[in-house]
């Protein structure tokens, strides 16, 4: 990264981890944002690709056992709007997981990358930012379809290609604790651009400490 996008990458993190902290300061949830959320048991099917990309997590079947968040960003009352969150928890092929987190956005090239407010969860989500992938930049997407998520992804600027599919099956707690952390725990084969680590990681660490923070813990 330039020392420029380094500069600007930070201001930006700057200003997301000020964000986080006025609405940890504004209320007393544990989370700052996505408050509150209800978990579920899932299921993610990966489908063969009918045309191979090279990396495996996207070209290669699979069927795990995941769990599933379902929020509100920022906590707005139904039924009014809210950017609403997908949090998609894994295993990884290391014997650990991985998180997959997506937001309300729109479907098409651009507004794949802009965040829209919905009443629900779907219609559309994605990843908003790229992922890092020997192919290029790679995005994830999910449509919501009567009760499952059908999941795709896309080069940056390109078609959607099908990925899987994602089934919500035993609702658990509506409060969850359980903390996803897209920056640190990635799927196999998609790594962060720099930028968006840079981008982001302040605002995830300002999130985290407001946590502990709550319970009692040392920041």
């Amino acid at each position: 990264m330039t020392r420029p996008g380094r500069a600007v990458a930070s201001a930006g993190g700057r200003l997301l981890a000020g964000a986080t902290e006025l609405l940890a300061d504004a209320r007393s949830a544990r989370k700052p944002l996505h408050p509150a959320g209800q978990l579920f048991r899932g299921r993610l099917v990966r489908y063969a690709a009918e045309e191979p990309s090279g990396v495996a997590w996207l070209d290669e079947p699979g069927d795990d056992e995941v769990l599933i968040r379902t929020s509100r960003a920022l906590g707005t009352p139904s039924p009014l709007p809210d950017i609403h969150g997908l949090a998609i928890r894994l295993p990884d092929p290391t014997g650990g997981f991985a998180d997959l987190l997506l937001a309300t956005t729109a479907w098409n090239r651009i507004g794949r990358h802009v965040l829209v407010p919905t009443l629900a969860v779907g219609p559309t989500l994605t990843t908003l930012l790229p992922y890092r992938t020997t192919v290029g930049p790679v995005v994830i997407g999910a449509r919501h379809v009567g009760t499952t998520y059908q999941l795709s992804w896309a080069r940056v600027g390109g078609p959607w290609r099908s990925l899987g599919e994602l089934t919500p099956h035993v609702p658990g707690a509506a409060d969850a604790t359980v903390s996803f952390d897209p920056i640190r725990q990635h799927p196999p084969g998609l790594t962060h651009y720099p930028l968006f680590i840079r981008l982001r990681e302040r605002s995830y660490a300002t999130a985290r400490a407001h946590r502990h923070h709550s319970n009692g813990e040392p920041c």
